[in-house]
C-alpha cells in the first residue's frame, strides 16, 4: 500500500514535504505525490493539507488520514470525506510554540499599549500613558486544546491572571478553566484582552460577535489567532466604533488574501497579520507525521485523533 500527499501545495513545497519525509519514513514506505498519476485503490494513507472538496473520494482503500495543518474545519466539512476512516490533526511541538510566540508578542502588543504610542508618534505627541501591571491584567483565552492551553499557560507564568475556557469542561492546575454557556459569561465580565483558539465548528462559528463584544469590559481588546469564521466583521467594527473593543489582532479571515478593499487594512485600531501565527515547518513536522504513520500501522494510539463529530 502507498501513502499520498495531497492539498494546496507549490511544487516546491510538494518536493520540501517529500525531501523531509523521505528522511523520517521507512525506506518500505512509498509516497505519491497528489501531482502524480497513481493507483487510487494502492493509497491506504494520505497526508492532506487543505485538499480540494472531493480529493479523498474514491480511494477504496484509504483508512487513514493525517492532516499537516493543526486545524481541521476544511477538512471535515467536505461531504465526500470516505466514513470510517481514522483522522488526526498535526501536534507538532514547533508549531505550538510558534502560536505562543506570536500569543505573547500580540498580548504584550495591546497591554503595553503600543497601539496608543504609535498614534502618539504619528501625531508628534509626547505624552507617557499609565501602565498596569500584568496582576491587574486579566487575559481571557477561548479555547484550551494543545495550543490554547500553552499558550494560557505561559501567559500565567509571566503573571497575567488567566482564565481558559472550552467547549467541554477541562481542569488545569495553572489557570481558572471554565466551560458551557455560564462560564463563558464569567470570563468575559473580567476579560481586557481576549485571545481566541478555538476550533472551528458548527458550535463556534461566529463566536465573537456582538453578544461576545458587549460582555468585556468597556476598552478590551481582541487578538483571534483561530479562524475568520470565529469573528462576525460587522460586530468587530462596531464595537470598536463605539469604544467597547480599544483594538483588535487579527491573522485569520473568512477571505484570503484579505481583500485589497477590506476596511481592516486602514483601520486605526485593527492590526492585520496575514495568517502567519504559526504554520507548519516540514523540517520538524515530517518526523511527527512519521511517528503517527508508524503507530496507525502498529494498531497503536495515534496522536492527535481527531473525533468528526466533535468537529475536530
Amino acid at each position: 500500500m502507498s501513502i499520498l500527499l495531497l492539498g494546496e501545495l507549490s511544487q516546491e513545497a510538494y518536493a520540501t514535504w517529500r525531501s523531509q519525509l523521505s528522511l523520517h519514513l521507512p525506506q518500505n514506505e512509498q509516497l505519491v505525490l497528489a501531482t502524480q498519476n497513481y493507483d487510487r485503490a494502492a493509497i491506504d494513507i494520505a497526508l492532506v493539507a487543505n485538499p480540494p472538496g472531493g480529493a479523498l473520494a474514491n480511494h477504496p482503500n484509504l483508512r487513514f488520514v493525517q492532516s499537516l495543518w493543526a486545524g481541521v474545519d476544511r477538512l471535515l466539512s467536505d461531504p465526500s470525506l470516505p466514513a470510517n476512516i481514522t483522522i488526526a490533526r498535526l501536534i507538532d511541538p514547533a508549531l505550538t510554540q510558534a502560536m505562543v510566540e506570536c500569543a505573547i508578542a500580540s498580548v504584550f502588543y495591546l497591554h503595553r499599549q503600543i497601539p496608543v504610542y504609535r498614534e502618539q508618534q504619528a501625531a508628534g505627541t509626547w505624552r507617557q500613558l499609565p501602565q498596569p501591571a500584568t496582576a491587574n491584567r486579566p487575559i481571557g483565552v477561548l479555547g484550551l486544546g494543545q495550543l490554547g492551553h500553552a499558550v494560557a499557560r505561559t501567559l500565567a507564568g509571566l503573571g497575567f491572571p488567566v482564565m481558559g475556557w472550552s467547549l467541554a469542561a477541562r481542569s488545569s492546575a495553572d489557570i481558572e478553566s471554565y466551560s458551557g454557556p455560564d462560564g463563558l459569561a464569567m470570563l468575559l465580565r473580567r476579560a481586557e484582552i481576549l485571545v481566541n483558539l478555538l476550533p472551528l465548528t458548527a458550535a463556534t462559528t461566529g463566536i465573537l460577535n456582538e453578544a461576545v463584544f458587549a460582555r468585556v469590559p468597556t476598552g478590551a481588546a481582541l487578538v483571534n489567532l483561530g479562524r475568520g469564521g470565529h469573528l462576525v466583521e460587522e460586530d468587530l467594527l462596531t464595537a470598536l466604533a463605539t469604544g467597547q473593543l480599544s483594538h483588535a489582532v487579527l491573522d485569520a479571515f473568512s477571505v484570503e488574501p484579505l481583500p485589497a478593499s477590506h476596511p481592516f487594512w486602514l483601520h486605526p485600531r485593527i492590526t492585520v497579520f496575514p495568517h502567519v501565527a504559526a504554520y507548519t515547518d516540514p523540517s520538524t513536522a515530517a518526523r511527527v507525521v512519521a511517528q503517527n504513520i508508524a503507530a496507525f500501522r502498529a494498531q497503536r494510539a495515534v496522536n492527535g485523533l481527531v473525533s468528526p463529530s466533535r468537529g475536530y
